[in-house]
């Protein structure tokens, strides 16, 4: 009972952030709405590959494996995702080959870490330096997308003021963290799916003997998840810039796990913290461009890695991973 009402606390604690979030939005919204969208605006395009990414990162520890290489996912779908689409003239090729690299990628770690039982953070390290090293080898300067990615509108929802022009008018993969966060939530806590997956990441011999089948379950979710670390990367190479260089990602699946790690595995909380890093990057960023204060532009880069060290040192302690997380499941023998 005491778990439940402390559940029901936090998360009445989530929602008054997320209203006082919103009035602070429309309050500077009706002071300068130019100012306010174009920072609103800022902050989402930087959460995006964030929320994709941390999304990633649920669906492995939520189902008990833990996945380090994100940052190897998200480097190698950005590459093969701009190369393909810039080869074949093609955008529809450059994503679905960057969705299909992040689910190899993440077949890759479910492999080796479930059915292999290979250290899992010893294997999502060597996914990062695998990406890093091919990436960086394969890589030529010269090559341009065939033309940039379509902007889509949300009916209805787009029309919102200020929130509906920065959320629901966008490219497809910024319209996919949406959804993506929305349908995963949703099926983690309210399908059978979700049941089963959050059981094999609290106690997979509980759910062994209850008849789930842990290991394709974990097969299965980690596979799956890389679509979304495919998404991650090629919305960066694809659409928010148009371009790929070396070392790309820049750290962003690294922020994810701290996001994540933040959200306590929630993806819509989750969400919530992606955006909180988009808006204090982007608040640097503005306060730089308008001379408003002399910040250095290292400091600014630097920004988004000091928040990190922050949101662990707070979070330490305060929330709790998936009881079986980072353990290999061995089947008992009847």
């Amino acid at each position: 009972m005491g778990q439940t009402s402390g559940f029901f606390a936090v998360r009445r604690l989530w929602l008054w952030w997320v209203a006082l979030v919103v009035l602070v939005a429309y309050a500077g919204y009706a002071i300068n709405a130019q100012l306010t969208q174009s920072l609103l605006g800022f902050s989402w395009n930087y959460a995006v590959p964030l929320v994709l990414a941390a999304l990633v990162g649920i669906l492995g520890e939520r189902s008990g494996v833990v996945n380090i290489g994100i940052e190897g996912q998200m480097l190698g779908a950005a590459f093969v995702a701009f190369f393909a689409a810039a080869l074949s003239g093609s955008l529809l090729v450059g994503a679905l080959a960057g969705i299909g690299t992040g689910l190899l990628a993440g077949a890759f770690l479910a492999w080796t870490t479930v059915s292999w039982q290979m250290d899992q953070i010893i294997a999502g390290v060597v996914l990062n330096i695998v990406a890093t090293g091919l990436t960086s080898f394969y890589y030529r300067q010269g090559h341009t997308l065939p033309q940039v990615m379509p902007h889509l509108e949300v009916p209805v929802l787009s029309s919102i003021p200020l929130f509906g022009p920065v959320f629901f008018t966008g490219g497809p993969f910024a319209l996919l963290a949406i959804v993506a966060a929305l349908v995963v939530h949703y099926g983690l806590f309210y399908t059978r799916w979700g049941l089963r997956t959050r059981a094999v990441g609290e106690h997979p011999h509980a759910a062994d003997t209850a008849g789930i089948d842990v290991i394709r379950m974990r097969l299965l979710n980690v596979t799956l998840a890389g679509s979304l670390a495919g998404a991650a990367g090629a919305y960066l190479s694809m659409e928010a810039s148009s371009t790929f260089e070396r070392g790309f990602t820049a750290g962003r699946g690294f922020l994810a796990l701290a996001i994540m790690i933040f959200g306590a595995w929630y993806p819509l909380r989750a969400l919530a913290a992606a955006l909180f890093f988009g808006l204090m990057a982007g608040t640097a960023s503005q306060l730089q461009a308008g001379n408003v204060v002399a910040i250095p532009e290292q400091f600014v880069n630097l920004l988004p890695y000091v928040l990190t060290l922050v949101v662990l040192a707070v979070a330490a302690g305060k929330v709790r991973p998936p009881g079986a997380v980072g353990d290999p499941f061995v089947k008992e023998d009847a």
